[in-house]
């Protein structure tokens, strides 16, 4: 991490390179396999309607249910990899996408607010604070343990601030140099780093962890 450090621009083309293909990867799951399963689907469909026997038309049905199950988790895994909105909507619409699916999957309840005139940010900033706010959730599924969490977005003239805050079992940060925990909370901060932004963890066993995550926006 620190030899990237001393040369910003080569994590920055690393981070961009690893982004566009993720992009790739979502648009072929949703556009190539998620419409061939879909066309499948609609085939068994169309043959369970003419089977006479029952034992098929019963192995039909089971298929059909788990071509429907396989095409929601490619659909899911599309938003996970990389929003549509976050191209088209924006950094917030993205977010709450991602939560629900987030919700869906883990079964822990984000509440979101914001507060003050959304602005205009560059799709690298918004693809940077996408993916800190997109550990910070995974990390909260793994470790926290708890069934809530609390995102607030927060657009001021010159900055955009997220605090993220969970009610888990918290941690010592100290406790945790150089295992994997640890290695996920310095991409988080490396990544803001990198467009001129900051990210400050604090955690407190019993009573949860805390992220904020702050932007200079330009006027």
């Amino acid at each position: 991490m620190d030899s990237l450090r001393t040369n910003p621009n080569v994590c920055t083309y690393i981070i961009d390179s690893q982004e566009e293909e993720i992009k790739r990867i979502a648009h072929e799951l949703h556009e190539g396999v998620g419409q061939n399963l879909y066309s499948i689907l609609t085939g068994l469909q169309f043959l369970a309607s003419g089977e006479q026997d029952s034992s098929k038309k019963s192995y039909m049905r089971e298929m059909n249910l788990l071509i429907e199950k396989t095409i929601q988790e490619l659909r899911l895994l599309s938003v996970e990899l990389h929003p549509p909105a976050l191209t088209t909507l924006g950094l917030l619409p993205a977010m709450k996408s991602y939560i629900g699916c987030y919700t869906s999957t883990f079964g822990i309840i984000v509440e979101v607010k914001s507060s003050g005139e959304g602005k205009l940010i560059s799709e690298k900033q918004r693809i940077a604070v996408f993916r800190v706010c997109q550990e910070a959730l995974t990390n909260i599924a793994k470790y926290a343990d708890t069934a809530i969490v609390k995102m607030n977005f927060f657009w001021k003239e010159s900055e955009l601030k997220i605090t993220i805050r969970d009610f888990g079992k918290g941690f010592q940060p100290e406790e945790f140099q150089g295992n994997e925990p640890s290695s996920g909370l310095a991409a988080m901060k490396e990544r803001m780093l990198l467009i001129g932004g900051k990210c400050v963890i604090s955690s407190k066993i019993g009573e949860g962890t805390s992220i904020e995550i702050s932007l200079p926006l330009s006027n």
